[in-house]
């Protein structure tokens, strides 16, 4: 296990192809997500939720959100309604959570804290 990386870390590290032996390792998942509050460990993957005050802002973010993953080539699971979205990151190819889910993480909680509407 290495020392988790900073959110602002995370938010310069540019997603890259990965592999099973990319998975996290159980300590080092729960020593990243230290530094990433809103974030836990959901069924193997990473979930956080997001609460809006109405419906434009959830899909405004979703769309804002799109951009980022698409850049960085990885794609979360979203589950959006009128006032929320639940975001899940994992990495299939790995069969669990590793650094790309963490960078993808942390740039969608720099996406949320930028909203004007704060």
């Amino acid at each position: 296990m290495t020392d988790p990386h900073t959110a602002e870390a995370l938010r310069s590290i540019a997603c890259r192809p990965m592999a099973r032996a990319d998975a996290m390792d159980p300590a080092s998942v729960a020593a990243q997500l230290s530094v990433l509050p809103r974030w836990r460990l959901v069924g193997g993957a990473l979930q956080a939720d997001y609460r809006f005050p109405d419906w434009w802002e959830a899909i405004a973010f979703v769309n804002a959100l799109a951009w980022m993953v698409h850049a960085q080539d990885h794609h979360p699971d979203l589950l959006v309604s009128y006032d929320r979205c639940t975001v899940r990151f994992g990495t299939h190819s790995a069969g669990g959570v590793t650094l790309n889910d963490f960078v993808c993480a942390a740039c969608a909680d720099a996406v949320y804290d930028a909203r004007p509407s704060r």
